[in-house]
């Protein structure tokens, strides 16, 4: 298991111009809140929290966040990137506190899809993460969603997914059973289908 650790230090400087001043200087704001301690701003590298994002895993990894010297432990809760050239403009990061459940968005992975594209199917992603509950020590890596039994016209939704031990979807909990992907007949065009007679 890969160690994800990012290294911050404390922010004074607050405001709209003095965050667009740190991204000129090839920063980036962030904040880390929670826990029983006061928010607090932080500045990052830009370039090191986007080598740290590459890997998907971090986003759904406590990360080890070294601001000034002094380690806690976070996960990310949003991230802002720019609407055009996608770079991070802004993060914010919740204090993992052991035997607190926390909340986070988890990639989701889809295995199987061959099977259902042989049968003539077509398969829509619908989400391509989903938001959990869990303690820090579940949080998984990914949720797995296996499509190799998916039939043509079926709906994968959320109540159909094994949530892993100890983890619970926070839109399933609020009794909000989501489709995740489904499996479609291929749409022809009605022009094909003529000249095809």
């Amino acid at each position: 298991m890969t160690d994800f650790i990012l290294n911050a230090q404390a922010r004074t400087d607050l405001g709209k111009g003095a965050s667009r001043r740190l991204r000129h200087s090839l920063s980036i704001p962030a904040v880390v809140y929670g826990g029983d301690k006061e928010a607090q701003s932080l500045t990052i590298v830009a370039k090191e929290i986007a080598k740290l994002f590459e890997n998907e895993a971090a986003f759904s990894h406590v990360i080890e966040l070294n601001v000034d010297g002094a380690k806690q432990n976070v996960v990310v809760k949003a991230m802002q990137r720019h609407p055009a050239k996608g770079f991070i403009m802004h993060a914010d990061f919740v204090r993992v506190v052991a035997g607190q459940k926390l909340t986070a968005k988890v990639p989701v992975h889809f295995v199987g899809e061959e099977a259902p594209v042989k049968k003539g199917g077509e398969i829509s992603h619908v989400v391509s993460e989903i938001e959990v509950s869990c303690e820090a020590k579940d949080l998984p890596e990914f949720i797995e969603v296996d499509l190799s039994n998916a039939e043509i016209g079926a709906i994968i939704h959320l109540s159909d997914l094994k949530a892993p031990k100890g983890v619970e979807f926070v839109a399933l909990a609020h009794g909000d059973d989501k489709a995740v992907a489904n499996v479609h007949a291929p749409r022809v065009a009605p022009e094909a289908e003529g000249a095809a007679e």
